[in-house]
């Protein structure tokens, strides 16, 4: 097959889980013989063009108006993106069409329509899930091209069932457009990271245990819920440290709650880091948190289980399905700091029960969320949609 891959990230522009997901399903989409093409953003330092292994990416520069709101930013990506798939779709005629989220639903659409390629999108998220409801003019417009997105599509994907049911609700889907399958991880992608105690005085001092959290700073990733049970961790577990890697907007108001806390000087948060850096911060860390309040599915969690330390999540959205409470990872109660709290000194003081997850979380992700096994579900969905398109077309 031929596919055309839409998406407003790929390495190395990474925003969220998107980026990751793309990349991974795409590589190995072309690894089993498939054409793969992926329509993205130019990031500075990278090629308009390349051929990533088994990817060829095409990079759109944007026009960048410092006055633009970013919706605005976002019509002008899609612009780009129609502009220079005129020439592209004539070149390499496409079978299929894969949009990634809202952000690039106008320049689905339009190449779907002047080329008359069907079109399939995975939903990662929605406006409506991040928010806990749609309550400004911005969110409401976004949440409108979702929705339009949606009915547009030809079929839908998304990596759980609680994103199923959350379109089914919140935009009427019907059940027989969605199809559920996953998200995967890179079981290689701690091959040759060990851990390295050097590295590792960087965060910590040697007798202190690291938990670690690794994502955006916005509030639906609960990061406020970690740092308020920590009080109640150090009052029974002192040799503690737990190192918070990433950015957003929410950094100073976590910054003065650790102040106001009075837990500052065991906290560290190490800001942007590299994906080297976070490989050897994953092997280092003694378990990984997840306290998301709002998660669609929850990559993270799935590379903490391949790093091979335990993992504790919330239990909501996809995080839910994915970790079985003290089987393969710990779960607490969404948005409860004293739960979270009693999972990760269970942890901190039970070596045989982490040392039990471990090994059960390597089994889980090595036989459910393998990339070989998902990308070829994936593609039976291309093939099914290309024949019902194929059909309808012959029927006019």
């Amino acid at each position: 097959m031929k596919i055309l891959m839409l998406s407003w990230e790929y390495p190395p522009r990474i925003i969220g889980g998107i980026s990751r997901v793309v990349y991974d399903l795409a590589q190995n989409l072309g690894e089993s013989e498939n054409e793969v093409h992926v329509l993205t953003c130019w990031e500075p330092y990278t090629k308009e063009y390349e051929l990533d292994k088994n990817v060829t990416v095409h990079r759109v520069h944007v026009y960048n108006n410092p006055s633009s709101t970013f919706v605005e930013w976002v019509m002008q990506l899609n612009f780009a993106m129609v502009e220079y798939a005129v020439k592209l779709v004539r070149e390499h005629e496409f079978d299929i069409i894969h949009a990634h989220d809202w952000l690039v639903a106008y320049a689905a659409r339009v190449i779907k329509h002047t080329n008359n390629i069907p079109v399939i999108t995975t939903i990662h998220a929605t406006e409506y899930g991040r928010n806990n409801g749609i309550h400004t003019d911005l969110s409401r417009t976004i949440n409108n091209i979702e929705k339009w997105l949606m009915n547009e599509s030809d079929y839908i994907i998304v990596n759980s069932n609680y994103m199923r049911d959350e379109l089914a609700s919140v935009f009427g889907i019907q059940p027989d457009k969605i199809s559920v399958i996953s998200n995967g991880v890179d079981l290689s992608k701690f091959d040759n990271i060990y851990k390295d105690n050097e590295f590792r005085k960087n965060y910590a001092s040697p007798n202190e245990k690291i938990v670690f959290y690794v994502g955006r700073l916005v509030n639906e990733k609960g990061v406020h819920v970690l740092l308020n049970a920590i009080p109640k961790i150090l009052n029974d577990f002192k040799d503690v440290k737990f190192v918070i890697a990433g950015k957003g907007p929410c950094l100073n108001n976590l910054i003065e709650l650790s102040q106001k806390l009075n837990i500052n000087e065991k906290v560290y948060f190490t800001g942007f880091v590299s994906e080297e850096v976070l490989l050897h911060l994953y092997k280092c860390s003694d378990m990984a948190v997840f306290p998301s309040t709002y998660e669609p599915f929850g990559i993270v969690a799935l590379e903490g289980m391949v790093a091979g330390i335990p993992v504790v999540v919330s239990d909501a959205g996809g995080l839910n399905e994915i970790v079985t409470h003290k089987e393969d990872g710990m779960k607490f109660y969404n948005g409860n700091s004293n739960s979270l709290a009693d999972c990760i000194l269970e942890l901190l003081k039970d070596e045989a029960l982490s040392e039990k997850i471990c090994s059960s979380a390597m089994e889980k992700v090595h036989k459910l969320y393998n990339w070989n096994n998902i990308s070829k579900m994936i593609s039976d969905e291309y093939k099914y949609v290309i024949s019902q398109f194929d059909s309808s077309a012959e029927a006019k």
